[in-house]
């Protein structure tokens, strides 16, 4: 299976750094954690999120990225709200119980936001993250014919 995720070159490890400063929208700070996507564009529209407005602002050092892991991911049990989900993900993240856990994304239900467990023993035969160069400012860019439209009225 494979994972994407957008992210900076300099944040390319596979520790879990960014969460255990910061934590995410369903692990508490403190606690190990890598932010995947079922998805390429998956990846590429959560990251949207956090993107200036303006596309030429955002950085220029940014990286389209995957991994392949061979097992399955575990599922967050349907059903639960956000703070259940946070409890379940905090205590699969403890319990080591998988390499990989999935969310359905809220930006995108059909597709998952994938929880990766550096501190499962798993992760230690996990290759190095797979990147090629990305720019929000190229892929959103406004079609030559949108400024001529534009332009017209």
């Amino acid at each position: 299976m494979r994972l994407w995720r957008i992210t900076r070159a300099a944040h390319v490890a596979l520790d879990g750094a960014g969460a255990i400063a910061h934590g995410g929208r369903y692990s508490p700070p403190g606690m190990p954690v890598v932010h995947f996507a079922s998805e390429a564009g998956l990846a590429v529209l959560i990251a949207l999120r956090y993107q200036p407005a303006d596309p030429v602002e955002a950085a220029n050092d940014t990286v389209l990225g995957w991994i392949e892991v061979a097992e399955e991911p575990e599922r967050v049990p349907p059903g639960l709200d956000e703070p259940a989900i946070r409890a379940w993900v905090e205590s699969w993240l403890v319990e080591q119980r998988s390499l990989v856990a999935a969310v359905p994304s809220k930006v995108l239900p059909e597709g998952d936001v994938l929880l990766f467990n550096p501190r499962h023993p798993g992760a230690a035969h996990v290759g190095a993250l797979q990147t090629r160069p990305f720019s929000f400012a190229e892929c959103l860019h406004a079609p030559p014919m949108r400024i001529i439209y534009e332009g017209l009225r």
